[in-house]
C-alpha cells in the first residue's frame, strides 16, 4: 500500500508540474489512478481532488503575478461553475465513451495546428474586451466546465488554447486564466463527487500534497521561462491525450 502511495504521489507530481504549465496532467494522473486498482467513478473523484489541490496552488501562484484578467474572469467563472455541475451530474448515469470521438478529434486539431502554426500563442494581441469575444468566452467556459466535470483530460489544452484564439493572449496569460477556470470547475466537481461519496481520501491526501508541490514548482518554470518554453510542452501534451484517447476508441471498435 505505501509503494502504491509513493508512486501516486510521483504521477501526482509530474500531472500537476506539467499542468500547471500547459494542461493534460490528467493524462498522468487518470491512469496512475486506475493502475492502483480504483474504479471508474472513484478514480474520477479522487484524481478531481487531488488535481483541484493543484490547480488551486498555479492559480493563486499566477494571480499573484498579475498575469490573470478578471475583468474577463468575472463572466466566465459562473458559466464553468455551472456547467461543471452538469457535467457531474451527467457522468454519473452516462458513460463517458460518448464523448471520446469528438473530444479526440478536436484536441488532435489543438495539438497539430498549434505545431504548425509559429506565431501561434508567442505574442500577447490582446485589444480589450468586445460584447464578441466575450459571449465566445461564456460559450467556452460553459463547455469547458461541463466537460471538466464530466471527463476532464484535455480541459486545461482545450482552455489554454481557447483564450489564445479568442482573445488572442499569449500562452503566459491563456495558462493563468486556463488555470482559474480549472480550478473552478475542479472544486465544484470535487464538492459533488464528495456528496456522493466517490473519493478514496486515504489515497487522495498524499497526493494532493504532492500536486501542490508539483503545482508551484510548474507555475514558476511557466512564469519564468515565457511562452516559448510552454508552446512545445502544449503541443506534446495535447497530441499525448489525443493519442491516448485514440488508442482508447480502439476498444470498442
Amino acid at each position: 500500500m505505501i509503494t502504491k502511495i509513493i508512486l501516486l504521489c510521483m504521477a501526482g507530481f509530474l500531472a500537476s508540474f506539467v499542468d500547471s504549465i500547459a494542461g493534460g496532467g490528467g493524462l498522468i494522473s487518470m491512469p496512475a489512478f486506475m493502475l492502483a486498482g480504483l474504479p471508474p467513478h472513484m478514480v474520477l473523484g479522487t484524481n478531481k481532488f487531488s488535481a483541484t489541490a493543484g490547480s488551486f496552488t498555479s492559480s493563486l501562484q499566477f494571480i499573484k503575478s498579475g498575469k490573470a484578467n478578471f475583468k474577463l474572469l468575472k463572466y466566465l467563472i459562473p458559466f464553468t461553475f455551472i456547467g461543471s455541475i452538469l457535467g457531474v451530474k451527467a457522468v454519473l448515469h452516462i458513460d463517458q465513451k460518448f464523448l471520446n470521438t469528438l473530444v479526440l478529434i478536436l484536441i488532435m486539431f489543438i495539438g497539430i495546428y498549434t505545431l504548425f502554426s509559429k506565431s501561434l500563442g508567442l505574442e500577447d494581441k490582446f485589444q480589450g474586451l468586445t460584447k464578441k469575444n466575450v459571449i465566445l468566452g461564456v460559450i467556452l467556459a460553459l463547455f469547458l466546465g461541463f466537460y471538466d466535470g464530466f471527463f476532464g483530460p484535455g480541459t486545461g489544452s482545450f482552455l489554454v488554447f481557447g483564450f489564445i484564439s479568442i482573445f488572442g493572449f499569449n500562452f503566459v496569460a491563456s495558462s493563468a486564466n486556463a488555470r482559474i477556470l480549472n480550478f473552478v470547475s475542479n472544486i465544484t466537481a470535487l464538492i459533488l463527487f464528495a456528496l456522493s461519496g466517490k473519493i478514496n481520501y486515504m489515497i487522495g491526501l498524499p497526493v494532493a500534497i504532492s500536486m501542490i508541490i508539483g503545482a508551484k514548482m510548474g507555475t514558476i518554470v511557466a512564469l519564468n521561462k515565457g511562452s516559448k518554453l510552454i508552446k512545445p510542452i502544449f503541443v506534446t501534451m495535447s497530441l499525448a491525450v489525443a493519442l491516448k484517447m485514440l488508442t482508447g476508441l480502439f476498444k470498442y471498435l
